[in-house]
């Protein structure tokens, strides 16, 4: 690991884009030990580049003494802002087809059959929801021989959990799938892309310390420092400035923060990273108060390519729906953003098309990649405002802190819409709400 981290700080990179004409992509063997009959087999080693991944490194193990072989994958890039949990109900036989992106850190749960994979019990793999059951299945039965003879009755009962497995393996019964990723680096296919996944929720969440600890991040008993602000005026005033890494290059970067009073609207935090190596560019935006007692819905109607210029502050629990398109993107797909119209677009856009981890390569299918080609076409139409020569409608609701969008603001602007309504019990599950309490807490 220590030629790569050399070769990244003199901005070079020893992942590869995979090139079967190029000699520099190939796979690096190794003679190396086979753990099954204690002879020499053959180990190939793989650093490469993929969407979502990003940097990955692939091996793969083959004995020719007594044909065992293994295959796995981890991740070398960089660990998410933030962990990732995603719950699928699956339904059909075509739900275990769903591609699936599993790093070693993630924690994978039935929750009806109380079962669990724990984290770095089993090495990172793409593979599918069948194939992750299968791998269950083979991990179990592993040791039934011996279990036979030592614990028969615990092997009884292993048996009867593994006809369970099978049977969802054959879509008998449907089950709901739970992975849960502290790194932020798991994926499940969305086969409906761009549209919303109704079997499928994704839910972003802070990590705990004890998970930082897992992760490496940062000592379990490391305490952060606390630097008592007293003067909230000069804060306003003042630039902030922190190291940081680039998400992109993964080089030295700085990252300003500043609190903003928006005018007719409220303070939020706005923090901008610039990479000086590779030229990465984003900004985030946070709440700078209290969650709002009612959500707010916005529905704008997009009539002349100059509303693309409007302003926009959406914050990272705003979703966004674009009947036109029949398109839904949940909250905190893109985060916090204070851009514009067009910004928004583009980075929809790019997400749904230029880094969708399965509209390249091997995963990708001819009628997959047309879809998400012709969506990301319609986009370019929106921007011009010439779908279906009429006018469009994007609404944006947001359960925390809205977003604005308004240019006549103090006065009315008669294209949009502004509705307040209460939120379900659900969207204050999201935001942590149910479970705060900021009375008689000490009791």
């Amino acid at each position: 690991m220590s030629v790569i981290a050399e070769e990244n700080v003199r901005g070079g990179s020893v992942f590869k884009e995979i090139d079967a004409d190029d000699e520099d992509s190939q796979p690096t063997e190794i003679e190396s030990l086979c753990m099954n009959c204690y002879q020499n087999g053959m180990t190939r080693i793989l650093l490469t580049k993929i969407p979502f991944f990003k940097e990955i490194i692939v091996s793969s193990f083959t004995c020719p003494n007594c044909s065992w072989s293994n295959t796995e994958i981890q991740s070398a890039g960089r660990i998410q802002d933030q962990g990732i949990t995603y719950t699928l109900n699956v339904k059909s036989k075509q739900d275990m087809n769903r591609e699936v992106v599993k790093a070693d850190s993630a924690t994978t749960r039935i929750p009806e059959l109380d079962f669990e994979i724990p984290p770095y019990t089993q090495k990172g793999s793409l593979s599918t929801i069948e194939g992750l059951l299968d791998r269950a299945v083979a991990g179990l039965e592993q040791d039934q021989p011996l279990r036979n003879e030592t614990a028969p009755e615990v092997a009884v009962k292993i048996s009867e959990f593994i006809d369970k497995l099978k049977k969802l393996k054959e879509g008998e019964s449907g089950f709901t799938l739970v992975i849960d990723d502290p790194s932020g680096n798991s994926f499940v296919e969305n086969p409906f892309a761009p549209q919303k996944d109704e079997a499928l929720s994704v839910c972003n969440y802070t990590r705990t310390p004890q998970q930082d600890a897992q992760l490496g991040i940062k000592a379990e008993d490391e305490e952060e420092e606390e630097k008592p602000i007293n003067d909230i005026d000069s804060m306003r005033n003042e630039v902030l400035t922190f190291n940081t890494n680039c998400p992109e290059c993964n080089a030295p970067a700085s990252t300003n923060m500043k609190l903003v009073q928006i005018p007719h609207f409220k303070e939020v935090i706005i923090m901008a990273t610039n990479c000086d190596d590779c030229g990465h560019r984003t900004n985030e935006v946070k709440s700078g108060g209290a969650t709002e007692e009612l959500g707010t819905k916005i529905t704008l109607h997009l009539t002349d390519v100059s509303d693309m210029s409007r302003d926009l502050l959406k914050s990272e629990t705003c979703s966004i729906l674009i009947p036109e398109l029949e398109f839904e993107l949940g909250m905190a797909a893109v985060g916090g953003k204070f851009t514009t119209l067009e910004g928004l677009l583009k980075d929809i856009k790019d997400l749904i098309v230029s880094k969708n981890p399965f509209t390249c390569g091997d995963s990708s299918t001819s009628d997959r990649t047309e879809k998400l080609k012709l969506f990301g076409q319609k986009i370019d139409m929106v921007r011009g405002i010439k779908l279906l020569n009429k006018s469009i409608t994007t609404v944006l609701s947001g359960s925390s802190f809205g977003s604005t969008l308004n240019i006549y603001a103090p006065d009315p602007d008669p294209e949009m819409t502004t509705e307040k309504y209460t939120r379900t019990f659900e969207q204050n599950e999201d935001l942590g709400l149910n479970d705060m309490k900021t009375e008689g807490y000490q009791k």
